[in-house]
């Protein structure tokens, strides 16, 4: 049978894990040890490659409200093909057991990296974030939902986070919800208007008032399953979304009517729990956007190798090559930095309530990362699009679908103004930024090679942080979201040569000073990067490696 799919794509059949030798050494640095992910990556390469990018363009999912019988059902039909890639991700690769099994949740974020789709993560990070929360602080009773959420148990079950309510998107302190106490149940009633995994979730995680308790601090946690006591639907699914990307998941309206739920926590404290499981997944879309910044850039690099114009492939022309090594260096700085926030979050997960300040520098970085990370995979999927010529804006290639999905990661989770003023908050209220400037002048103690670039970078992050920290609420917020980006990108270019004089790759100390030449200090390459560019554009430097 012709695999039609390979004429189609670049990079399908690859292993998009062995390629990927800076995401592995980057990861490695920070988590310790060798993580062989290359079964996963050669999945992801193949079948999950061309499933995911199937889904969108032919078989997205589709709401079924009533059963043969007349029964209301509000569930939602998927694919075969997404039920099979589910249950393979979690069953065979335990993508959400990690954490769950005293291991680094880091390993969690590196699968979902080699994942990618968006539509399909959220899936997995939204039943991972329901497992994580009831894992932490249900009562006992609820906690029997885990094994299943997270593939551990003979049945699989999909869990859902449902904040957001149409007046309030973000500003869960709007919510209506209301919730009634009963015997040993609580009742919820209101509506729910961007709920992912509608029609699939067996548990969701939804927040509502109760008593005469308003705003932020007036909110609690429950836990709503998809049937009530009387094994009869809970909630009603009003509709699907009609969306430009993240086709796999379905995202629909959910009615509470009098809607069983158990809470999960402390009355009144489902602001802290929320945050926190928004850092889960806002640490999630990090690492999404990094892997679909990738998977673009894969798809250039391996069709600039091949298109040829003016007599030359694309790839010998200077101009092209100046783009890929942009790309490649935005990308590998949004990786680490991706991955040193995880670990931070890794050493910190045991904190609760009100929080130590391990795990507040830890959600200081977040803020920080989700916007870096989402801006830039927008801009390399971009530049990656505009590399295939006109062929990168038609729909039957893969490559087009890489930027409608990258544009969803600036705002799912908190658009990036949402991102600065609780990066603000991080700063004004929980002085997480001392703990940060710390760290990162331990870094800089360790650095020898690219020493001053490093130095420069740290005092841009510090003038960042100072000039905050002097303005008055008003101003600092009309700032906040500029300083976020300086910062960001400052402690990108530091790591990277942090990774590289401490693994002895001089690869990461070249690419760290590009990146801080060309996203802190803002200016061109100089004249050795066209000499580099060789050695640093991502694939070659991979098959050097995989030589070696």
């Amino acid at each position: 049978m012709d695999d039609t799919y390979s004429y189609i794509s670049s990079i399908y059949g690859k292993n998009h894990y062995d390629i990927d030798r800076p995401f592995q050494e980057i990861l490695d640095f920070y988590l310790g040890k060798h993580l062989n992910l290359s079964p996963l990556g050669a999945y992801a390469g193949k079948d999950l490659y061309e499933t995911t990018d199937y889904i969108d363009k032919v078989s997205p999912p589709l709401q079924k409200m009533w059963s043969i019988d007349g029964e209301r059902i509000d569930s939602v039909l998927i694919s075969p093909m997404e039920k099979h890639v589910l249950e393979k991700l979690i069953h065979e690769y335990g993508i959400s057991r990690p954490y769950f099994h005293g291991k680094s949740i880091m390993e969690h974020y590196a699968m979902g990296y080699l994942v990618a789709d968006p539509g399909i993560y959220c899936i997995l990070t939204l039943t991972h974030q329901t497992a994580y929360a009831l894992h932490k602080y249900a009562p006992d009773n609820q906690k029997d939902y885990v094994p299943g959420l997270i593939g551990d148990g003979k049945e699989t079950l999909l869990g859902a986070t449902w904040f957001t309510e149409i007046q309030g998107g973000s500003d869960l302190g709007s919510n209506k919800t209301r919730a009634e106490s009963g015997k040993n149940v609580w009742y919820l009633t209101g509506d729910k208007y961007f709920a992912s995994n509608a029609g699939l979730a067996d548990v969701a995680l939804t927040s509502a008032f109760h008593g005469e308790n308003h705003g932020a601090k007036g909110l609690s946690l429950f836990l709503l399953p998809r049937k009530n006591h009387a094994g009869d639907l809970n909630y009603r699914l009003r509709r699907l979304k009609e969306k430009s990307a993240t086709k796999s998941v379905p995202s629909g309206e959910v009615e509470l009517d009098s809607s069983e739920a158990q809470m999960i926590g402390d009355a009144g404290k489902a602001i802290y729990y929320i945050t926190e499981d928004l850092m889960v997944s806002r640490l999630d879309n990090g690492a999404a956007a990094c892997g679909i910044a990738r998977k673009a850039y894969l798809e250039a690099y391996y069709y600039t190798m091949k298109r040829k114009s003016f007599g030359n492939l694309l790839i010998e022309h200077p101009g092209i090559k100046k783009d890929l090594l942009d790309m490649e260096v935005l990308l590998e700085g949004s990786i680490a930095l991706t991955f040193k926030s995880i670990q931070l979050f890794n050493n910190s997960i045991d904190s609760r309530p009100p929080y130590d300040e391990g795990y507040n520098y830890a959600r200081l970085m977040t803020h920080i990362v989700k916007n870096i990370t989402a801006e830039s995979s927008a801009k390399i999927t971009q530049m990656a699009t505009e590399l295939h010529g006109g062929i990168g804006f038609l729909s039957e290639f893969p490559i087009e679908r890489w930027h409608r999905e990258a544009l969803i990661t600036p705002i799912w989770e908190g658009a990036s103004n949402i991102q600065a003023l609780d990066m603000l908050e991080a700063i004004m209220r929980k002085n997480a930024h001392i703990k940060l400037l710390l760290d990162f002048s331990d870094i800089i103690s360790e650095i020898r090679e690219e020493r001053e670039t490093a130095e420069f970078c740290y005092q841009s992050l510090k003038e960042s942080i100072e000039k905050l920290l002097s303005m008055g609420a008003i101003e600092s917020q009309f700032h906040a979201k500029y300083s976020m980006e300086v910062m960001g990108h400052s402690m990108a270019a530091i790591l990277l040569i942090h990774i590289g004089n401490s693994t002895g790759n001089r690869d990461f100390i070249k690419v760290g000073s590009l990146y801080a030449r060309r996203f802190v200090k803002k200016e061109d390459y100089d004249s050795k990067a066209m000499d580099d560019a060789n050695l640093l554009i991502h694939v070659g430097r991979a098959e050097r490696s995989i030589k070696n």
